[in-house]
């Protein structure tokens, strides 16, 4: 029996140029709860590059396992860009196992539906990305249901994963 070819998909390439990079991913999820880890876990060799993942889908524990501001939440609420930002800086220094500049952190917030949450209709999507080159966040609307919105958040935070090791390759 032949073995099977791998299959290349855009997390495969991911795995393999954060490992080459010699980077690690930690990974902080609200909406799309494990759905981002799991993608980058179902890669061969994942466990090279990643280092874990934190759900916290409810608000409080956004500040409690993630050191979301308090304050920023009570204020914003958890659908917001700070917050995404303040998510991956958390995951990022949580889970760092090494020095924390190999670490990159990535998190997604945002409302799949069917009913909006703190003023933001459903698809409304935060992804933060916290890097050794700093923080920013990528501010997404989705169209279509729940499951639609969840899957189109895994690809755009994919996508952000790439954009960062393409330019960190560079």
């Amino acid at each position: 029996m032949m073995a099977e070819e791998p299959r290349v998909t855009r997390q495969s390439i991911i795995v393999d140029r954060y490992a080459r990079s010699g980077l690690s991913i930690a990974v902080a999820e609200s909406l799309t709860a494990g759905l981002v880890t799991a993608a980058i876990a179902d890669v061969p060799g994942a466990s090279k590059v990643l280092a874990g993942g934190i759900v916290a889908y409810q608000t409080p524990l956004k500040h409690r396992l993630l050191g979301v501001s308090k304050a920023l939440l009570e204020e914003r609420g958890a659908v917001d860009g700070q917050v995404a930002e303040e998510m991956a800086l958390g995951v990022r220094e949580r889970l760092a196992q090494g020095p924390l500049v190999s670490t990159v952190g990535i998190s997604t917030t945002g409302v799949a539906g069917p009913d909006w949450q703190d003023d933001q209709p459903p698809g409304t999507v935060f992804i933060g990305l916290a890097s050794q080159s700093g923080v920013t966040h990528f501010a997404h609307h989705f169209g279509g249901g729940r499951q639609a919105i969840r899957e189109a958040t895994v690809a755009a935070a994919l996508e952000h994963l790439w954009e960062h090791v393409d330019l960190h390759l560079r």
